[in-house]
């Protein structure tokens, strides 16, 4: 796999053919994947329990309506020699996330995801993907990643389902926590994994940080957000993101978003005809 498209993706996730439902519906139309209970029990950091999870609930699954963000951004990443690149990443609600990433003056990938499905262009190596959401989560080492999923992490929301039956939730004076109090399976395409999940929240519900431990290896993923930037009605935004993978594969992606905008834009997409399809594996 090249690397312009490998980090135009993993930026895009990193953060499916179709992207087909989980193994249920989800409680609520804010929630992506589906988490069961297991059995393992975990304890949680310091701090009071909170008593009003109502309050906690809304503030972190319900957030102002969009029709489009532009987001102007810096990548960083491990495996790129020559970094920051500069990136470009849209986001129409619901609808698509269209990226572009410019190394120096040179137009090096392009990409679009949509709920039906992923395609990028590498320019630089003349080659083209048309894959579906399985790739991403392998190299995640995960298996949740669907199209709103990716959306939500790119937006820094909260893209697990919690609940009173699955987490416990403490305040202390950095603001919230949020723990398993068992291990949670996540149902996704057919496929079963279970983890322990970390959540940290700032004392107005923004997120600050996100583990996912698998529970049979030490593949695990982290995701930390900074400097959030409020605009009209109360929109927030995420100006720093990072995402760390550990385990079987190690990467470390770091979105610095230099800019917002909130117009339409076009979002130009096409292969050359001599260009070669790649198999991702």
């Amino acid at each position: 796999m090249k690397k312009w498209i490998t980090l135009l993706l993993a930026t895009m996730v990193i953060l499916s053919c179709k992207t087909k439902k989980n193994a249920m519906q989800n409680a609520s139309e804010n929630d992506s994947i589906k988490i069961e209970n297991s059995e393992d029990k975990d304890k949680i950091d310091e701090g009071k329990n909170i008593s009003d999870r109502l309050t906690f609930y809304e503030n972190i699954y319900i957030h102002p309506k969009f029709d489009q963000i532009k987001i102007n951004s810096k990548i960083t990443a491990d495996n790129i020699r020559v970094s920051p690149l500069d990136a470009t990443i849209y986001i129409e609600s619901d609808k698509k996330i269209w990226s572009n990433i410019n190394f120096l003056f040179f137009n090096a990938a392009r990409a679009i995801i949509t709920p039906e499905g992923i395609k990028a262009v590498d320019k630089y190596n003349k080659n083209y993907i048309d894959s579906d959401f399985d790739y991403l989560n392998n190299l995640l080492n995960i298996n949740f990643i669907d199209y709103k999923t990716l959306e939500k992490i790119l937006l820094g929301r909260t893209f697990l389902l919690v609940s009173n039956r699955n987490s416990s939730i403490t305040k202390n004076e950095d603001g919230y926590q949020l723990a398993s109090i068992v291990n949670q399976k996540i149902v996704t395409n057919d496929v079963e994994r279970e983890y322990k999940i970390n959540m940290r929240y700032s004392n107005d519900y923004n997120l600050i940080y996100v583990k996912l431990q698998d529970v049979k290896s030490d593949d695990a993923v982290e995701i930390v957000y900074d400097e959030w930037e409020t605009f009209d009605n109360n929109l927030k935004l995420p100006q720093s993101v990072k995402i760390i993978i550990k385990g079987s594969k190690t990467s470390q992606i770091l979105l610095e978003n230099t800019k917002f905008g909130f117009t339409k834009m076009e979002t130009p997409y096409s292969v050359p005809a001599n260009y070669k399809k790649i198999e991702i594996k």
